[in-house]
């Protein structure tokens, strides 16, 4: 595994400020977000200066039930292949749950949610990255999630659960020191007996984000400043190993360049400590996990440790997207905090990729939004969803407003139809014409 060094979270919001950042030596992107082939200018051009790119996947769903969508994986190679990237990246949670396992409707979380730390849904995480890693050109590398809930009956530890993981499938890890903290906080686990348990030689990189306390948890926003016990963590693992990169997340809420760069140097500042502070006796080096010629060939998991799995994720879905009843065993408190976040996610996400709705609705559009997720859990992407909200206030009538009504119908059925409506310029000036007199 290369060395990467210090890096940020390329995002489109930052990205002329990254490329002027000093000591940026590689950036990670978000892999849905890229085009193969129409790769954004900044990426092109950090490239070309010899920055490093990472995809990092969040929809592939390598904790769910199901084996993981070759059309999924594709795409991720794809990327992987447009940007020359060394690795790939991904997450150990589920994202979706039901449909052909359970005979119920597919749900979509919109979000990365915990799998169980149990022997069932180990089992079916190690044939599904086994899947992933024959499908990828390069090396694959997964991530620990925070979370706001634990499952009951759970037989791991995360750091056994890690550890397991990596001895059965030479996966390499992504540890991010924030989703620690985040564990720490909301379930009590040790992040110093989780770091002790990582096969610290499998690590790839590290993330390191901030967060906020809201509704009595620790929310892994990162949207705010990395707090200190974030960094001591970092530290922590340091000390333990030299990690072979390190990466600032911020993906909402973003400050000014000189408040990234002032977190970075935070960042290398807590990695040095780290390293200060360990004998090189201490030290184990990461990154360079001794692979076998060939790993021995994994058992088929039985369908019916897969249906299990599947039944008990569906019915985690259900409660927290659906209103069904909560599972035997889950906090309830917890799953209503967690609720609400994931519905307030989807508001937050389908105003981003429809910005004409809020436009529309105004201060109505959150409160009708969150109304219509409590009876309308997603099944397919944000886009869908945003056609499907649409669509349904203007069934229900729930638009009092004339005016918005008109340019909510006249948006849904730009969007709706069978194909794309015209582009030529007379078609677009004769919808301008008629929108300027819809608003009379």
């Amino acid at each position: 595994m290369e060395r990467l060094g210090t890096g940020i979270g390329w995002r489109p919001e930052i990205a002329e400020a990254v490329e002027r950042m000093p000591g940026i030596d590689w950036v990670e992107a978000v892999a849905e977000n890229v085009c193969p082939g129409h790769l954004p200018d900044s990426l092109r051009r950090l490239r070309e200066r010899g920055v490093t790119v990472v995809p990092h996947g969040v929809s592939l769903g390598l904790g769910g039930a199901d084996r993981p969508d070759p059309h999924r994986l594709t795409a991720l190679a794809e990327r992987a292949e447009a940007l020359g990237s060394p690795l790939v990246t991904e997450h150990i949670a589920f994202v979706r749950a039901g449909g052909e396992l359970t005979a119920s409707p597919r749900l979509e979380a919109g979000h990365l949610l915990p799998v169980p730390r149990t022997r069932d849904a180990l089992d079916v995480l190690c044939e599904n990255v086994r899947i992933a890693q024959d499908a990828l050109p390069v090396p694959l590398a997964v991530e620990n999630i925070a979370a706001l809930i634990g499952w009951p009956g759970e037989e791991l530890t995360e750091g056994q659960f890690l550890y397991e993981l990596a001895d059965r499938t030479g996966v390499r890890l992504l540890i991010d020191v924030a989703n620690l903290h985040t564990n720490h906080v909301n379930r009590g686990e040790d992040p110093a007996k989780a770091l002790a348990d990582l096969p610290v030689e499998a690590l790839a990189y590290v993330h390191v984000a901030g967060g906020v306390e809201r509704d009595g948890v620790w929310h892994d926003s990162h949207a705010h400043p990395v707090p200190g016990p974030v960094l001591d963590i970092l530290t922590d693992l340091a000390a333990r190993t030299s990690p072979p990169g390190v990466l600032l997340e911020r993906d909402d809420n973003f400050p000014e360049p000189s408040e990234l760069e002032r977190e970075l140097a935070s960042i290398r500042g807590a990695v040095e400590r780290g390293r200060a502070s360990a004998t090189a006796a201490e030290v184990s080096p990461a990154g360079h996990q001794p692979q076998p010629a060939q790993l021995p060939d994994l058992p088929s998991i039985a369908d019916a440790t897969r249906a299990r799995l599947a039944v008990a994720q569906t019915a985690l879905l259900s409660a927290l997207v659906a209103g069904t009843p909560v599972p035997e065993g889950f906090d309830r408190a917890r799953l209503t905090v967690q609720a609400r976040a994931l519905a307030g996610k989807r508001a937050d996400v389908v105003a981003k990729v429809a910005p004409e709705l809020p436009g529309i609705l105004g201060a109505a559009y959150r409160p009708a939004f969150l109304a219509y997720a409590q009876h309308h859990p997603m099944s397919g992407g944000y886009r869908l969803d945003a056609l499907e909200f649409a669509g349904a206030l203007l069934r229900t009538g729930a638009v009092a407003d004339d005016r918005a009504r008109r340019e909510l119908h006249e948006w849904w059925r730009d969007r709706s139809g069978p194909r794309p409506r015209a582009h030529h310029p007379a078609a677009r000036l004769a919808r301008a014409t008629r929108r300027v007199l819809l608003r009379r």
